[in-house]
């Protein structure tokens, strides 16, 4: 009834007051005298249901003081003070129930995305069965698309799934028959069936619905930034007060006392000052749905993040194509896109998008066949393509083994790509790291946070990968949503924490938090059901402005509340000695409550001391250099290539690689380098702070420089004797395999500690295709 309660009390209170003072400017002082009366019984009431309920919980809040106040005015007739009190208690009780009403924790999108039914297969017929009927030793049948009901082992036929689900994992999985299968994944090829291992109530979907509504039931009550200085000011106000009143024999001064002790600027400043970082945030695409959440989170010390999806892009990218000799790069690349076209895989539609990207034409394929978990294969250009796995084994040409070595290394998968049974070539796809998350991690913990945890159903040796990036203090591999939570809440019993998701497999931890974020862009209903904060947007680094936003609007309620119980306390010292009537210390309490509450606005602006502030001609220009490196990134190959090339052949095929990578580099790069260092570079110097922010960076540039002309210098030599001749052979492939990993690091020192100062968002929307080549431009 809350919601119907606070806002029905402040329009009673607030007319009772507006009505008495018309009564009483129209001389209509009895009349006047029952509105005020009125309205502070209307208080009272209500009033005393909270302070029963505070002290239910074990608390004596900042409610105890103001009922006191109240029946004090009745009691000593100071009526207008106590309707000015009334107003000023409802007014914070609807301020504080608007910054703390949140979002059903319930998580309907769990239950609603269970199955109900089942399609059991007895002999041939199949029939619709309610899902609590199925038993163990039934066989199933699951389609296209359709969620596992209960948990089970393959049989007939291998099935392809979507466990992202349960473990945020993008990439589908192939299980073979006899493997097991747990309820809440979605099948994402043809049919197939499944033997029931366990019952519906027993299966892993149903464990998580419990195990996030027992972790949401679990979450320990916020207490009100108003309550806890309450607890202090309290026993004095009320100590104060007795002191007055037995030793002036006047109980009207000691309820004078109480009246300018009523802790408005506890009841009003610190709701405001919440409330307006609330408004704020939202503005940044942060959705706080509480104002103890934001409370939480401006003094939280441990943050526990999933890695997919949260520090990943959580759709995988290509990162290389790698054609087999004697192929082109492109040509495997468009052969790979054009049979892909008509595949809804995963793996299929980032193939597309790096084609697209590339302005690679695409040919129309025909007789079109998908095989679960192997590939697709179609007619492209007159000749039989497949992608996916390869047509027999895995080849055993030394670039194929040099292929599935780099995979590994990358932690990438491979599709290989075959003309006529013959691979032609392999595509490495990952889920890449974000381009913000090194920046954003070192906010947060400029921030305030003294520990980074990552928790992550992928394998260790990926999630190593991404911690050792990032910097993080704990990692925890192989997670499965039930060892989520049991993390969470050990860290949680250390420190505030603070967990951030965007699955549903997230929804339990989330819950378990003291603080759950959930990055909810994509439409992670679930989690973002349970969680405390939502992120609009897919950009990380929306939390760290969060963060700012919960630190700088907590300081502000801690400042307001503080000068108000000042100002409140001399105030009581005046009062206690006679010299302030109740009337006119309500009227003066007035004054210190619009004074906290000018300050608790504030919280409406950022904190001058976070942030940088760009000019907006640099802005432009940071996005324009953005634009530049993501073409520019595509070219680096070229520099790999003449390497490559190098071991195979030193003569016209070798120098005409070689005279490519050149002409990039002296016509596309260094000019873009070169406008860097003279346009981009001193125009950051100054909200930068020095020109020393940038100093590493123009190092680099001279060394970029210093290599091209060496290679330059090897390319002269080569065309003179119409070979690379073989004393030159090792130096040059140093200085291109060195010049191709320093650009990749460059690019990625630039974008991470320049070109974030940007939000993407602030040029209007992202493109795909320009989020695909940001988060490829992680890849080093």
């Amino acid at each position: 009834m809350r919601p119907l309660v606070e806002p029905v009390l402040l329009a009673v209170t607030a007319a009772a007051l507006l009505l008495g003072g018309i009564a009483w400017l129209a001389g209509w002082r009895d009349v006047a005298v029952s509105c005020w009366i009125a309205g502070t019984l209307s208080a009272v009431v209500p009033a005393l249901a909270w302070v029963v309920h505070s002290l239910y919980r074990g608390r004596a809040g900042v409610d105890l003081l103001a009922v006191l106040s109240l029946v004090g005015t009745l009691w000593v007739g100071e009526y207008l003070a106590g309707a000015l009190i009334a107003v000023m208690l409802s007014t914070g009780r609807f301020l504080d129930a608007a910054a703390q009403r949140r979002a059903s924790k319930d998580l309907r999108a769990l239950l609603t995305r269970a199955p109900r039914f089942a399609r059991r297969k007895t002999g041939a017929a199949v029939t619709v069965v309610p899902l609590a009927d199925v038993a163990i030793g039934d066989v199933l049948v699951v389609g296209p698309g359709e969620v596992v009901p209960v948990d089970g082992r393959i049989e007939g036929a291998a099935a392809v799934l979507d466990e992202s689900v349960l473990t945020g994992e993008p990439l589908n999985v192939e299980r073979a028959v006899g493997e097991p299968v747990r309820s809440g994944v979605v099948n994402a090829a043809t049919a197939f069936d499944i033997r029931a291992t366990a019952t519906a109530d027993d299966s892993t979907y149903a464990g998580i619905v419990r195990l996030a509504q027992q972790a949401g039931s679990e979450s320990a009550p916020i207490v009100r930034l108003a309550d806890r200085y309450a607890a202090a000011f309290l026993p004095v106000a009320l100590v104060v007060a007795g002191i007055a009143g037995l030793a002036s024999g006047s109980w009207t001064r000691a309820v004078a006392v109480l009246v300018v002790a009523t802790p408005c600027p506890l009841l009003l400043a610190a709701p405001v000052a919440i409330v307006s970082g609330l408004s704020r945030a939202s503005r940044h695409g942060v959705v706080v749905r509480s104002g103890g959440a934001l409370e939480n989170l401006g003094h939280a010390e441990t943050l526990v993040m999933d890695k997919t999806g949260t520090l990943t892009a959580g759709r995988p990218v290509v990162v290389d194509v790698l054609p087999a000799p004697g192929h082109d790069r492109r040509d495997v690349l468009r052969l790979a896109a054009s049979v892909d076209q008509m595949s809804p895989h995963v793996l299929a539609e980032a193939i597309v998008t790096e084609a697209l990207a590339q302005n690679i034409p695409l040919s129309l394929p025909v007789n079109m066949i998908e095989h679960p978990g192997r590939g697709v294969v179609a007619t492209v250009d007159g000749a039989q393509v497949s992608v996916g796995k390869p047509p027999a084994a895995a080849p055993d040409a030394g670039w194929a083994r040099a292929a599935v070595n780099r995979a590994s290394l990358d932690t990438a998968a491979i599709a290989w790509v075959a003309v006529d049974g013959r691979v032609i070539g392999a595509v490495l796809l990952r889920d890449p790291l974000r381009r913000s998350a090194p920046r954003t991690m070192r906010r947060l913990r400029a921030a305030g946070f003294t520990r980074l945890v990552m928790l992550t159903g992928d394998r260790a040796a990926p999630a190593r990968e991404v911690a050792t990036v990032l910097g993080l203090d704990e990692v925890y591999a192989d997670q499965s949503p039930a060892d989520k939570v049991t993390a969470v809440r050990a860290e949680r019993e250390k420190a505030v924490t603070v967990m951030v998701g965007d699955g549903v497999n997230d929804a339990p931890a989330l819950a378990a938090a003291s603080v759950g974020v959930a990055i909810g862009a994509r439409g992670a209903t679930a989690s973002s059901e349970a969680a405390d904060i939502v992120l609009t947007t897919d950009q990380l680094d929306r939390l760290a402005d969060a963060m700012d936003i919960a630190r700088w609007s907590r300081h502000i309620a801690v400042q307001s509340a503080v000068v108000g119980m000042t100002l409140s306390l001399l105030a009581m010292g005046v009062a206690a000695f006679g010299w302030l009537p109740p009337a006119l210390g309500a009227l003066l309490q007035e004054a210190i409550d619009v004074a906290v509450i000018l300050n608790a606005l504030r919280a409406l602006r950022s904190d001058p001391t976070t942030g940088l502030r760009l000019p907006r001609d640099t802005e432009e220009m940071l996005r324009r250099f953005d634009v530049e490196h993501d073409a520019l990134r595509d070219a680096l190959s070229l520099l790999r290539d003449a390497a490559d090339q190098l071991a195979a052949d030193t003569g016209e095929s070798a120098i005409g690689a070689l005279a490519d990578a050149y002409r990039f580099l002296t016509e596309k790069l260094l000019p873009h380098e070169d406008r860097e260092q003279n346009e981009l570079y001193p125009a950051l110097a100054t909200p930068l702070g020095s020109g020393e922010a940038t100093a590493t960076m123009s190092r680099t540039h001279a060394e970029i420089h210093r290599l091209t002309d060496r290679i330059g210098n090897h390319l002269d030599l080569s065309r003179s004797v119409g070979e690379v001749q073989p004393d030159q052979i090792d130096d040059l492939r140093a200085c291109l395999y060195g010049l191709h990993a320093l650009l990749r690091l460059h690019f990625l020192q630039e974008e991470e500690n320049y070109f974030t100062l940007v939000a993407p968002d602030a040029a209007g929307p992202v493109t795909d295709d320009r989020a695909r080549r940001d988060q490829r431009g992680m890849q080093s």
